[in-house]
């Protein structure tokens, strides 16, 4: 190896320290301590949201959830407590301004503060566009944009006083990449993403770290209280069998578990899975194959028709594969995160 060759080698190794010296700095800067902080986690009660109360709760936090069943909440309330964390629950329509402001005044009226916010309350609607309405786009987007950018709003002025906050908000994969017999859902989620990639890039002068979290399936047991529509059967069917699969989900547990650390690092963005990882990298070197393969997913999927645009949940739609082993995990995580009901 001539002189020119090891110059250039070491000049990259260089580089490489520098690179990763200055990763270290900012990420040990930005390293954010959870015990005693005030988390907000919208859709608490279940799902996911319960799975991240948990993870939030083992690091000491404090919880706040809001979901709109009295019900769920309670058995949430029970089950945190059960495991020592401090819990205040309350009843909130996130889709309604003022709701929300009540809401997170009464959480700071009851802490002083709120911390972290996880804007994770969501709703899905599965079924062909022909079954889709004007109302179920608007369900979409109150929820995931609307009631996402409510709560948002309405706990800043605090974080801004005190420099310093976090704020999760769980898009999803489907936020990245539109995919069938999702379009009001995906649309919604589209509309998140930008927004929390805006506040991102906004808020951090502030001492606020916003992290967009994008996740593939996961095994959560929402499958049970999705919406379905056409031929909802069939919908429900391949909907709980991919989503309970090892192969194309993941488990929900672990995804709660590295969305709380990419909270206490202040990670801009987290996709989780691979096969939503590999996905979105897919899309955006090649945008028109991706539409393409996608097209033709689509004409693989159940043609309108059944309860057409009427909808149901999953739990009334179920059929001889589902439940069945195909989706016994999915299964087992509705009947521990409160989405058996």
């Amino acid at each position: 190896m001539d002189n020119r060759n090891t110059k250039t080698l070491l000049a990259l190794a260089a580089g490489a320290g520098a690179w990763l010296a200055v990763r270290a700095a900012i990420a040990k800067r930005r390293a954010y301590d959870l015990r005693g902080k005030v988390v907000l986690i919208t859709g608490g009660s279940r799902g996911l949201g319960l799975l991240l109360a948990r993870e939030f709760a083992r690091e000491g936090a404090i919880l706040a959830l809001c979901a709109r069943d009295t019900a769920e909440l309670e058995r949430a309330r029970e089950d945190l407590e059960g495991r020592g964390a401090e819990v205040f629950t309350t009843r909130c329509d996130i889709t309604d301004r003022e709701n929300v402001a009540r809401m997170v005044s009464a959480i700071e009226e009851r802490f002083g503060r709120v911390d972290v916010l996880v804007n994770n309350a969501g709703v899905i609607q599965v079924g062909p566009m022909e079954e889709m309405t004007i109302a179920d786009y608007e369900e979409a987007m109150q929820t995931h944009f609307w009631g996402s950018l409510y709560a948002t709003l309405a706990v800043l002025r605090g974080m801004r006083q005190r420099h310093q906050g976090r704020i999760i908000n769980i898009s999803s994969f489907g936020g990245k990449v539109s995919v069938p017999h999702l379009l009001p859902y995906s649309a919604s989620k589209f509309a998140l993403t930008g927004l929390s990639q805006g506040l991102r890039s906004e808020l951090t002068e502030d001492g606020i770290f916003v992290t967009t979290v994008c996740p593939g399936l996961m095994r959560t047991g929402s499958h049970t209280n999705a919406y379905f529509k056409g031929q909802h059967r069939a919908e429900y069917t391949l909907f709980s069998i991919t989503g309970a699969l090892p192969v194309t989900s993941m488990d929900a547990e672990k995804a709660a578990r590295r969305i709380v650390e990419a909270c206490k690092r202040g990670e801009a963005e987290l996709i989780l899975t691979f096969p939503a990882s590999i996905a979105v990298i897919f899309h955006s070197l090649f945008p028109g194959l991706t539409a393409d393969i996608l097209s033709l997913i689509n004409r693989m999927l159940p043609a309108p028709g059944g309860i057409g645009r009427h909808r149901a949940r999953g739990q009334e739609s179920e059929t001889a594969l589902a439940p069945s082993l195909l989706t016994s995990l999915s299964d087992r995580a509705a009947e521990r995160n409160n989405e058996a009901t």
